[in-house]
């Protein structure tokens, strides 16, 4: 299984996506981050993570999880990357009730498990799998704050997530909207970035989303 460490880079507003911004990496402890990404898991499970997966232990390099495994339980894990594998089904990541930041892009999801424990999930990154609309399992999440979903077939986007107070950054390019819903005031006061690259969006829409979001940067 090929897997490699990537640093985290500050807030990027390329290609259509964001990355973690900087304090991911300063603020979550180091053995708290877990790698598994670039294989071919379809299924994920925990006893797949604590064999495979990586770690920072001491910040300075990755290692095998297993060495510290012993050490950890899904309930500790803060940051957990799962990127590139052949992912369909991650019902397990019920357990990691800790998560703060979680990467799954570039895999086969069309569905996320039942996330109401998630009390602490800031980011999560969603890019490029098969989701047909974003998952009703974020609505109720009090902290979550940036969300990717770029690259997916969604059509439209719920009404509660126009009503989510709190969101910061947000990026839904590539995907299949041709509009967002009509009342967006509920993100004026947080989002930072809202990402629309590649859609098909009427001027008239354009300009409605620019003058609803005027403090927001939107990328087109």
């Amino acid at each position: 299984m090929k897997r490699f460490y990537i640093a985290l880079a500050p807030l990027a507003l390329v290609a259509g996506c964001f990355d973690e911004p900087t304090p991911a990496y300063k603020t979550v402890a180091p053995e708290t981050r877990i790698y598994l990404k670039d294989g071919a898991m379809t299924v994920f499970t925990k006893e797949a993570l604590f064999r495979d997966g990586l770690v920072d232990i001491h910040g300075v390099g990755m290692t095998n999880l297993s060495a510290i495994a012993e050490r950890l339980a899904p309930e500790t894990v803060e940051y957990l990357n799962l990127d590139r594998n052949a992912l369909t089904n991650v019902d397990e990541l019920a357990g990691f009730t800790s998560l703060r930041w979680l990467r799954l892009n570039d895999n086969a999801l069309e569905a996320l498990p039942d996330m109401s424990k998630f009390a602490e999930l800031r980011r999560i990154y969603l890019r490029g799998n098969k989701f047909r609309e974003v998952p009703s399992s974020l609505k109720d999440l009090p902290k979550l704050a940036d969300i990717d979903m770029s690259g997916n077939p969604i059509e439209t986007l719920p009404v509660w997530l126009a009503n989510k107070p709190g969101l910061e950054n947000l990026s839904f390019s590539g995907t299949k909207l041709k509009e967002l819903p009509k009342d967006l005031s509920a993100w004026k006061p947080t989002l930072t970035t809202l990402q629309l690259g590649d859609l098909e969006l009427s001027e008239a829409e354009m300009h409605r989303i620019r003058t609803a979001l005027p403090m927001t940067r939107v990328v087109f």
